[in-house]
């Protein structure tokens, strides 16, 4: 599947928009991120156009009219009701689709459609005066300065959505059917990305206690995620291959998850470990779609938010509060840098609780 940018009157192909898509995929993004940033890409075109604005030389004041509308316009109604309040994208949203299109015409510029000045006057110098965790700012701090962008909102950093282990076991016994069961309950126990999850192949699940005989010297039972172009879609975000180990439980769950998938004949011929058993067209791959309506009927079967992302986040987090390693922590989730694991340290309600309360305790006993 690939995307383009169409006009939205004369559903005319914009050349522009297309190609900016094209690199994408050809820089190995996912079909998903595609269709994001094609989104983002349209959503500019057309209050351009709306607007009387060329696209490939807007002023700084017309980006910056263009970032306010996209919180000020209320968003179209999803299905075919009318909500009872209207709908609005947040301040981080929005700079989420200005980033876009500042990328947009930087790519814009390489190909010699936008001009050089436009691109130039999208960033200014910045002194990085507190640095980032993990930054380098070089041994005599000559990389504190770096461009940053000249239009944004400034919005707070909410932190990761994660749960707790307790919440995590209450979505797994709000799921009734084997398949999905499995699903939730492996990406909690690896921590893999939902588009790693979906583009497994029963040929990557080496659920053996000695999987030899499948010419991999990997001990215990373990899978395999590997990047590869799927029909459904799904696709690992890191090129690189890496083996996680599972639990002896995830491997009955796949078990019994099998037993229920020998039922669908039209699942038989299937390499893809997930596929639709229960809406047609059966047999096929899962689908982003697919494992989001399962989230979808889980977070109103439990009363809270659970998203697939939150399941990796929570797998991550508990590895961390547990006290493994950070090295072994990163290559089971297949992050690159050691500093993408500064968002699962943090405190809980119950830590800070605790810590309060310890120190009340610590100054009533001084007292006595």
């Amino acid at each position: 599947m690939s995307w383009v940018v169409v006009d939205a009157v004369t559903y005319d192909l914009h050349a522009e928009g297309t190609a900016f898509l094209f690199q994408l995929r050809s820089r190995g993004l996912s079909v998903n991120t595609e269709r994001t940033y094609g989104g983002r890409v349209a959503l500019y075109l057309s209050h351009c156009a709306a607007n009387g604005v060329g696209w490939a030389n807007p002023t700084l004041n017309q980006l910056a009219r263009f970032l306010h509308w996209l919180v000020d316009e209320p968003l179209p109604p999803r299905g075919r009701k009318t909500p009872l309040e209207p709908r609005f994208r947040s301040k981080a949203t929005a700079n989420a689709v200005l980033t876009t299109v500042c990328e947009f015409l930087r790519f814009g510029a390489r190909c010699g459609w936008v001009r050089d000045e436009v691109v130039s006057r999208l960033s200014s110098e910045k002194y990085l005066s507190h640095l980032p965790a993990g930054y380098d700012a070089g041994e005599d701090g000559q990389f504190r300065t770096v461009r940053a962008r000249e239009i944004k909102f400034k919005v707070e950093d909410e932190g990761i959505e994660w749960l707790t282990p307790d919440q995590v076991e209450e979505v797994i016994g709000a799921t009734t059917r084997h398949r999905d069961r499995f699903l939730v309950s492996l990406l909690w126990v690896t921590g893999v990305r939902i588009g790693e999850a979906l583009g497994l192949r029963r040929e990557d699940m080496h659920f053996l206690s000695n999987s030899r005989s499948l010419g991999c010297n990997v001990e215990g039972p373990h899978l395999h995620v590997r990047r590869r172009l799927n029909t459904n879609g799904a696709l690992a975000k890191s090129p690189r291959s890496r083996s996680i180990p599972v639990t002896e439980g995830l491997v009955e769950l796949y078990t019994e998850y099998l037993h229920e998938r020998v039922a669908v004949r039209e699942a038989a011929e299937s390499d893809m470990v997930f596929v639709n058993l229960f809406r047609g067209p059966l047999g096929r791959p899962m689908t982003y779609a697919g494992a989001k309506d399962l989230f979808d009927r889980l977070l109103k079967r439990v009363g809270f938010t659970v998203r697939p992302h939150m399941m990796r986040h929570s797998a991550a987090t508990a590895w961390i509060r547990e006290g493994q390693p950070r090295d072994v922590v990163q290559d089971l989730l297949g992050h690159q840098s050691p500093s993408s694991l500064d968002v699962y340290v943090h405190a809980s309600d119950t830590d800070k609780r605790a810590a309060v309360e310890r120190v009340a305790a610590a100054r009533e006993t001084a007292h006595e």
